[in-house]
């Protein structure tokens, strides 16, 4: 009972923040026909369609329907996911801001982060920095880029900590800085070694977006893996347009977790064992 006033606290508390800031809550379907390309990602299929990994696609397409800024707190699912932060069905937090860049997001980002878990100092550091500082001792010639930003990520002292300018092949659905196209627009938020945020500042050009789903697919094909159909809905409205907007993912239990000083998502999740 505990976890769960706990819990009905924090949601309370990210709507409050988000009313005082006249952002619209909407509620995203758990269940839609399409699902994600994103190659490090894996969906639950049922007989109708596909348990969404995210309501990103959903609020995309209110977005270019003409809605307000937005957020959506509710279920998501993915295949595959058991762990100490991890968990088959998890509670997301996801949020759109009209007019919005990446760095307008992340102060807003760190805003909602200090209302539950309380104020704190934020470091800031690019993705090519925070991986040149992994000695080669560390890694080796054949540590992949991935697996070395993993032990920089390892080395993070405790605290909060923002990850900025990723590089242009991980930009996902974020645009490229027009003065570097090297990186993206992205950023991330660890917190004590836990990530809980991925945010963009979006991109736009749906001709941009489809290539990078068709880039997915060759790298699924690749690998073996499932090819998933491309989310008609969400590309007919990526070609009326989606306005200017930034936008961040964040995990709620997660940083429910952290708020209540546990190790591990399993003990704030609302089970009964």
């Amino acid at each position: 009972m505990d976890n769960l006033r706990r819990r009905a606290d924090a949601l309370a508390a990210v709507r409050a923040f988000f009313a005082a800031r006249d952002v619209l809550e909407v509620t995203a379907p758990t269940l839609r026909p399409y699902t994600v390309t994103d190659v490090s990602l894996d969906s639950l299929s049922v007989g109708e369609g596909f348990l969404q990994t995210s309501p990103e696609a959903y609020l995309k397409i209110l977005l270019s329907l003409s809605a307000p800024s937005i957020y959506s707190l509710g279920p998501c699912f993915r295949a595959d996911e058991v762990g100490r932060l991890h968990n088959p069905e998890f509670t997301m937090l996801e949020w759109y801001r009209l007019g919005f860049d990446d760095a307008q997001l992340m102060e807003e980002v760190a805003a909602l982060c200090d209302v539950l878990l309380g104020s704190a100092d934020y470091e800031t550091h690019a993705y090519a920095d925070l991986v040149n500082r992994v000695p080669e001792s560390d890694v080796g010639p054949d540590i992949a880029g991935s697996e070395r930003f993993d032990r920089a990520l390892a080395r993070l002292p405790r605290g909060r900590h923002f990850i900025v300018d990723y590089p242009a092949e991980q930009a996902a659905l974020a645009r490229l800085r027009s003065d570097r196209q090297d990186v993206a627009a992205r950023f991330e938020l660890i917190i004590d070694g836990v990530e809980i945020a991925n945010g963009y500042w979006e991109e736009t050009s749906s001709a941009v977006l489809e290539q990078r789903f068709a880039n997915d697919l060759a790298s699924r094909r690749e690998q073996g893996l499932p090819e998933p159909e491309l989310d008609a809905e969400f590309l007919a409205a990526m070609r009326w347009g989606l306005p200017d907007c930034a936008g961040v993912a964040l995990g709620f239990d997660r940083l429910c977790m952290l708020a209540a000083g546990k190790t591990s998502i399993e003990d704030v999740l609302p089970k009964w064992r």
